[in-house]
């Protein structure tokens, strides 16, 4: 599989069938592994703090999430990449799940959300699995809580775990369970409260322009400024610099050739 760095980050270039035939492999043969959905707050969330990006490093399979790093593999690598977002990838994997007969764990959110989240699954998947679900508790949890809920997943018999604690909580609790939980973790971030209803998804046209961030910072404008008023404009600085290296490059080995 073809990979790019995107500012020292690891981003494959894959689709949504390559991605879920990879997951059923691993899930088949029990191996533990993660695989993350990055977006543009991963990539600057790995930028700054360089053992968070040692943790997606270690993933098995990083999809480009946001469209910001669809453009950027399609400058870099490859024309025809395009988006793996977390939400549909789940229900993507959902679908091949309910037809192989694997079974899921969702983890992460809250009750009620669990609770809806089950009930729209079903609805939509009837012959889909899902072998257990929990929501822990939003603090850091201690070793023996951790311990707790890997034994409650392994004993539901799961072999994909869907893992919605957001960035970067999911993925470092994804990367300590690795090698303990003989499952495939995905961490797929908001997927739990808009695949429950809890909270809209952004119109596809938005999406596919990039500008999905405004509905999510319109809605909650209070958490996720920080992240988009200055994650966003920083990417784009810190990408552009990186583009003219590479194209820099890319000239002075035409011109040696």
């Amino acid at each position: 599989m073809k990979a790019v760095e995107v500012l020292g980050t690891r981003i494959d270039c894959t689709s949504y069938a390559e991605a879920c035939d990879r997951i059923q492999r691993w899930a088949t043969q029990k191996t533990s592994c993660y695989v993350v959905a990055a977006n543009v707050h991963v990539v600057m969330t790995a930028y700054w703090r360089k053992p968070y990006q040692q943790v997606l490093k270690s993933a098995a399979l990083v999809t480009p999430d946001g469209m910001p790093l669809v453009w950027a593999l399609r400058l870099l690598k490859d024309p025809t990449q395009t988006r793996v977002y977390g939400p549909d990838l789940m229900l993507s994997w959902c679908d091949r799940a309910a037809q192989s007969g694997l079974s899921i764990y969702l983890y992460g959110g809250t009750e009620a959300i669990l609770e809806k989240l089950h009930h729209n699954l079903q609805q939509r998947f009837p012959n889909l699995t899902i072998a257990g679900s929990y929501a822990p508790p939003f603090r850091d949890l201690t070793a023996a809580e951790e311990a707790r809920d890997c034994d409650r997943i392994h004993a539901s018999g799961a072999s994909v775990v869907f893992v919605a604690l957001g960035c970067p909580k999911q993925e470092e609790w994804m990367a300590r369970q690795q090698g303990k939980l003989q499952a495939v973790a995905i961490g797929v971030g908001a997927a739990f409260s808009f695949h429950s209803g809890q909270v809209p998804q952004a119109p596809r046209w938005l999406m596919h322009l990039g500008l999905e961030w405004l509905c999510r910072f319109a809605a909650e404008p209070r958490r996720l400024w920080k992240r988009y008023l200055f994650n966003n404009p920083a990417f784009v600085l810190l990408f552009g610099w990186q583009l003219v290296k590479h194209y820099s490059q890319q000239i002075g080995i035409a011109r040696t050739g």
